[in-house]
């Protein structure tokens, strides 16, 4: 669906249109449409109707609601793209939203009658058989029934905001739809934000918070939209890292003169917004590689390895997350055949995001040469093995018994130097503290820089015998987050899988976080699952199969 034309803003006469599920399908395709996105306002009636009516004809029908909620006591509407409406959560929150609407409106009907028009909730909804009753609807029962001689009469004098016939609907905020889209795997869109008149600081701040909240997408591409507001609201989608969506809005009479596809006659939305927001929708796993993925001899098996490929397959990602430096991860990508196109890898505890098709890094955070030098000299008081990195080799002092446990693992150059900060005026991703037969003393050395290291440097075990030293900005929590970030995909489609106790900022981070049956037990504590295999009886596979499957 590269080439062609979309709407992802469209009612029926489920909600406030005058086009039934079934004449949108036929009209979709009569206006040479790829794609268009059912949005009635806080309902899902339409949805299986549309769908089902397109089936095996050459358009795509997706499934979508917008929410009307209210901020700063103004009218906000949130669009969810792809929503999984038959979830029974979601199913049951919009009928509550369909049980306040029928509330709200019996409550007009009674004002009404009292202003002289003489209507009830049963005549509405056989006057408009199959639709969740709006305002709109009120405005035209009005004109037909010659009460009003205009739609805009009919808001000027009963239904409008201000009107004394008028009854507020209990409304949501924008941040609680946007859970709910979000919670059913939809994708989360502020609507029309020009419309909205705020202003462009309360506009801004408005989609600040909305960012906050899971917002992933911005309708930049709309029917009353000029080319320069256009512009204007693709840079303010871009400053919030924010994907674009487009929509005619299209009522069908009951906006006249605005039609599908094309709006008000300039609209244009290329297929390639919808195939964007598309890739949002996947799913991202983040793996630890020793203890994890990986099996005691450092290689994949063949049975987990197929079910990574076929998970790939289906558009997922999986980013190799791990306290090795980036040389290391490489070298064991090739080893264990986990080199796959698009691949990110995080290294050294997540100071370092790295693009492997890109040969480049996404984001790097170091120590600096002054803490490095304070870290080495506490270091060396207590007589704790260290020694730092950069890019491409381990800096220390000299061979020592330690060096020699860790090299037989991570294979990389070493450089001797009696002045390690000396050597890395730039900093180190980390510094590596071992000890090979006490663990309590690394914890005795942590509590000694505790002090020194508080709100600004954080320290994490990757085993009994390593304790690492890093960056406050780095961990794999953080770095879990700014992947997410990175593609667009919300923190609930996440997964995070590990064993040690620098594995658990990112399980906490992630949607999901798995822990391995072979893992330490805080690290179980802090999962959301435990694998019923270990790393060496493919523990991971029921994950990678369920994810091939979606």
């Amino acid at each position: 669906m590269k080439n062609g034309i979309v709407d992802l803003h469209v009612h029926s006469t489920c909600s406030d249109g005058t086009y039934t599920p079934e004449e949108l399908v036929d009209y979709a395709l009569k206006k040479g449409l790829r794609a268009f996105a059912l949005t009635d306002h806080d309902t899902t009636e339409g949805l299986d109707r549309a769908i089902r009516y397109a089936e095996g004809r050459d358009i795509e029908v997706v499934p979508g609601i917008e929410f009307s909620t209210e901020y700063e006591s103004r009218d906000i509407h949130i669009l969810g793209l792809y929503i999984d409406y038959e979830k029974k959560e979601f199913k049951e929150q919009v009928q509550a939203f369909i049980d306040s609407r029928t509330e709200r409106n019996r409550k007009m009907c009674a004002n009404l009658q009292k202003a002289g028009v003489f209507v009830t909730y049963e005549d509405l909804l056989s006057s408009f058989p199959g639709s969740t009753i709006t305002r709109a609807h009120y405005a035209r029962y009005l004109l037909e029934h010659g009460y009003v001689k205009s739609i805009a009469e009919a808001f000027d004098r009963y239904v409008g905001d201000h009107c004394p016939c008028y009854v507020p609907r209990e409304k949501v905020t924008p941040a609680q739809a946007i859970d709910l889209i979000l919670r059913a795997d939809g994708i989360p869109i502020l609507a029309h934000p020009l419309l909205y008149r705020m202003g462009r600081g309360r506009l801004e701040k408005l989609v600040a918070s909305l960012k906050e909240a899971g917002l992933i997408g911005l309708e930049a591409v709309y029917s009353t939209n000029t080319p320069s507001e256009e512009r204007e609201m693709r840079r303010l989608a871009e400053r919030y890292h924010l994907l674009i969506s487009g929509g005619s809005d299209f009522h069908g009479a009951n906006k006249p003169k605005l039609d599908l596809a094309v709006g008000y006659g300039t609209l244009f939305i290329p297929a390639g917004i919808l195939e964007d927001l598309k890739k949002s929708r996947i799913r991202l796993v983040f793996s630890d590689l020793d203890g994890t993925l990986l099996n005691r001899e450092s290689h994949v098996s063949a049975k987990t390895g197929k079910a990574v490929a076929s998970m790939l397959q289906k558009g997922h990602r999986l980013i190799l997350t791990s306290g090795r430096p980036l040389n290391s991860i490489l070298e064991v990508m090739e080893d264990a055949s986990l080199r796959y196109p698009g691949m990110l890898v995080i290294a050294n505890n997540g100071s370092l995001i790295y693009d492997c098709d890109k040969k480049g890094s996404l984001a790097e955070f170091r120590l600096s040469a002054a803490d490095l030098r304070y870290l080495i000299k506490e270091a060396d008081k207590m007589g704790i093995y260290c020694h730092a990195y950069s890019d491409t080799h381990i800096i220390a002092k000299k061979q020592a018994e330690e060096l020699a446990f860790y090299t037989q693992k991570i294979h990389l150059p070493v450089t001797f130097t009696e002045d390690i900060a000396a050597a890395l005026p730039e900093g180190s991703f980390k510094l590596m503290t071992i000890h090979l037969t006490d663990k309590t003393k690394l914890e005795a050395f942590r509590e000694q820089i505790a002090e020194y290291c508080k709100g600004r440097i954080q320290i994490v075990f990757s085993s009994d015998y390593y304790m690492e030293i890093l960056p406050i900005q780095a961990g794999k929590g953080n770095a879990v987050r700014f992947v997410c970030e990175y593609f667009h995909v919300p923190l609930n489609r996440s997964y995070a899988c590990g064993d040690a106790e620098n594995d658990i900022s990112m399980l906490q981070a992630a949607g999901i976080g798995i822990a391995m049956k072979n893992g330490d037990e805080p690290v179980k504590q802090a999962a959301d699952f435990v694998t019923q295999e270990d790393n060496d009886h493919d523990g991971l596979i029921p994950l990678f199969e369920k994810l091939a499957e979606l």
